[in-house]
């Protein structure tokens, strides 16, 4: 009878471990997934302050045109951070989208534009704000 009793304790034992187990996977998992939406709201944000740099770089152009590209240097940077950290397909696709506004505006600046529309690189930054605010 002893032994009987010890296989349902031990049981109980193992059932408790692996519960434990799963217990922290499904938390660390949580926690990862939070990180990385913070992560985003975060950089977001960041670049947020970048296409307002942008604007007023546009606006000031003839005074500094080296202050345009930083901007854009800084967005495309920002954007590298939150490409490598998500595999969100929404991220990915805003974050492809505010690429590409910024190459647009690159490209108008190299054509000889020295005010060029920059409200695709400003709708493109608002969707990305949208998508990473949870």
């Amino acid at each position: 009878m002893a032994a009987s009793r010890r296989r349902p304790r031990r049981i109980t034992a193992v059932a408790a471990a692996v519960a434990a187990v799963a217990l922290t996977a499904g938390l660390t998992t949580g926690c990862d997934a939070v990180n990385k939406a913070l992560d985003c709201v975060q950089t977001a944000d960041t670049i947020a302050d970048s296409v307002t740099d942008l604007q007023q770089a546009v606006e000031n152009a003839s005074n500094d045109p080296t202050r345009t590209d930083d901007a854009l240097d800084s967005i495309d940077k920002n954007l590298d951070t939150i490409g490598d950290k998500t595999d969100n397909v929404d991220i990915n696709k805003a974050v492809d989208d505010l690429q590409k506004a910024v190459g647009d505006v690159r490209d108008d600046i190299k054509n000889g534009d020295e005010t060029p529309d920059i409200s695709s690189v400003t709708d493109a930054a608002g969707e990305l704000t949208k998508v990473c605010t949870p």
